[in-house]
């Protein structure tokens, strides 16, 4: 094993983006999280993509009722603007001296104004409910999808970050079949991204501004997708 003292942080996404939409058990991260604390180890959660809403929480690691040491935040957070942000416990941040932490475009100030629009639009246009409501509705379809065709295999992710694992009868990775649905979806004015180490797993990040027709519409084309190549 690694000796405690020549590990300084342990850092995990509460969901995997780029490894496939894989959220962990219930009480996995309390492990981890008192683990880290017995051995004077800082737990870092990596919410840059699965924060700000995407699981129905503002972050992720809420749904595992742990509080990191330190989080990492961007993506979402300003609405496409280059931001990004590392937030943690005060005793923490505190301890760099001035002007240790910084970069040469740390704090751009059109940035931080989106930032600070994006939350207030959280607020005011309630979208923590509607990334609830969006989550159930994928979720349901994308249940079906699992009972009618036999290349959904495993549906993943938390809220409404979801994902589809595509598998074929033989329970290989279904990733030349995963690249046939984006083709399928993009020629028909859909952009849907594949993700998982072995490229098999359609991901599924929504906007919560999207309409109930948009939603419709693009569901419809991949499930008229998964008709062709199931």
């Amino acid at each position: 094993g690694i000796d405690p003292e020549h590990v300084a942080a342990i850092v995990a996404e509460p969901v995997q983006g780029e490894g496939g939409f894989i959220a962990p058990p219930k009480g996995y991260f309390q492990e981890v999280a008192g683990l880290c604390k017995e051995n004077g180890i800082l737990f870092v959660a990596d919410e840059i993509q699965s924060g700000m809403g995407r699981t129905g929480k503002m972050f992720a690691i809420e749904h595992w009722g742990v509080e990191p040491d330190l989080m990492t935040v961007a993506k979402s957070i300003a609405a496409g603007m280059p931001l990004s942000a590392v937030v943690g416990r005060a005793e923490i941040m505190d301890s760099v001296h001035p002007g240790g932490i910084g970069g040469t475009y740390g704090a751009n100030p059109v940035s931080c104004a989106a930032g600070l629009a994006v939350m207030e639009i959280f607020e005011e246009e309630h979208l923590l409910e509607k990334s609830v409501k969006l989550g159930n509705t994928l979720l349901a379809r994308f249940k079906k999808w699992q009972k009618e065709f036999t290349l959904v295999n495993e549906v993943r992710g938390l809220g409404a970050m979801l994902g589809l694992a595509l598998t074929r009868a033989d329970g290989t990775p279904a990733a030349d079949e995963a690249k046939k649905l984006a083709a399928y979806c993009y020629d028909r004015g859909l952009i849907i991204l594949v993700c998982g180490i072995y490229g098999n797993v359609i991901r599924v990040l929504t906007p919560f501004v999207i309409t109930d027709e948009q939603l419709e519409k693009g569901l419809s084309i991949m499930e008229e997708g998964f008709k062709a190549i199931d």
